[in-house]
């Protein structure tokens, strides 16, 4: 049944999850990677999904790894069916196609396939969205007292030696995000967003403001970058985490509303294949996008989930208002390659920040 599973549950739209789960079970282990238990609400995640399948240990590997850093990790383990070798990935929109165009991913099509946007999706079942978000501000108010209110203002003196980034832009897709956002903030339009967002780097590093290390909720909180530039879901559960002490605003920039799709893929060298795709069914279930939404993500399952009213009120309460996203532009694989391109392979030679831990 094992053997039989891995082969052929690809092919179809609709598993059977019970004989998913015995396979998996024969399986013993799911090992992920990039998965910071802050992010999206992923502790809750997993949480979840160990208590709904018992009997499947979760090795996580390298919670603050970024996307190529996981794509690395699947190059550096082929062949290796040991603890290291990451079964699932979770990666910026631009890093899917890539992935499958390397030949490092696998095709399966989770039971909930049809609800997933068709251009969110792989269409052959490669990678797929799972959750949205916009691109934003952490300030500590305790520090900061006069709140940025848009890209433009980071180059102010009164910011000196505040403002960094949640992961290196040479290989963080949210870094590159970041960058790209601003640079949205300074073009109005895609076109040359991600060189006007170097430039814009370069004028914020060049003042004195840019602290080049990969930002945390920690380093909010302590002071060593008061102002912290992320996805929204990650900044919404790290203020909540501070419960107050710093006080702590949310800023989603006047312009450059950069909204971003990450994917899910399967390693097409998963040592435990089953326990892989047993785990995608699991996030794209009710229960799995329930779980991202607590952690303030939108899932890519948001709008068939609003409609067949299973969305819990206090969820929909609890995430930032509407208004704030009405000018966010959700950029496409092609746009998302090209800035990739440009922010991972000029970021030296144009910002010259050389990020560290």
């Amino acid at each position: 049944m094992l053997a039989i599973l891995a082969v052929s549950a690809p092919a179809f739209a609709q598993t059977d999850l019970d004989a998913l789960y015995e396979a998996a079970k024969t399986e013993g282990q799911l090992t992920t990677i990039a998965l910071p238990h802050s992010w999206c609400g992923y502790g809750e995640v997993i949480a979840g999904f160990k208590a709904k399948y018992p009997g499947i240990t979760v090795n996580e590997l390298n919670p603050d790894a970024g996307s190529a850093d996981e794509l690395e990790a699947v190059r550096a383990n082929i062949g290796n069916t040991g603890p290291q070798a990451p079964d699932v990935l979770d990666i910026g929109l631009s890093f899917g196609p890539q992935a499958k165009d390397e030949g490092l991913l696998q095709a399966y099509k989770v039971s909930t396939w049809e609800d997933i946007p068709d251009d969110a999706k792989d269409a052959d079942g490669f990678w797929y969205g799972d959750y949205y978000g916009a691109m934003a501000m952490l300030v500590n108010t305790d520090l900061v007292s006069e709140v940025p209110a848009d890209w433009a203002d980071l180059t102010k003196p009164e910011y000196a030696s505040s403002v960094a980034l949640a992961g290196d832009p040479r290989a963080s897709n949210q870094a590159i995000q970041g960058v790209y956002a601003a640079g949205l903030g300074k073009t109005g339009t895609h076109e040359g967003a991600a060189e006007a967002g170097l430039e814009f780097f370069k004028a914020v590093n060049d003042a004195g403001n840019f602290v080049p290390v990969i930002g945390k909720a920690a380093s909010v909180a302590q002071g060593t970058t008061p102002i912290l530039i992320a996805w929204d879901y990650n900044l919404l559960a790290w203020r909540d985490s501070f419960e107050g002490n710093p006080a702590a605003e949310i800023v989603v920039p006047a312009t450059g509303v950069v909204a971003g799709v990450y994917v899910q893929a399967i390693s097409a060298h998963a040592p435990h294949p089953n326990a892989a795709k047993l785990w995608m069914e699991y996030l794209y279930s009710d229960e799995g996008q329930l779980g991202w939404l607590k952690g303030y993500c939108h899932p890519i399952r948001f709008n068939a989930l609003a409609e067949a009213g299973n969305i819990p009120q206090d969820l929909l309460d609890a995430l930032p208002a509407a208004e704030a996203y009405a000018k966010a532009v959700f950029p496409t694989i092609e746009q998302q390659n090209a800035a990739k391109a440009v922010i991972t392979g000029q970021w030296d030679a144009v910002v010259g920040a050389n990020i560290s831990e």
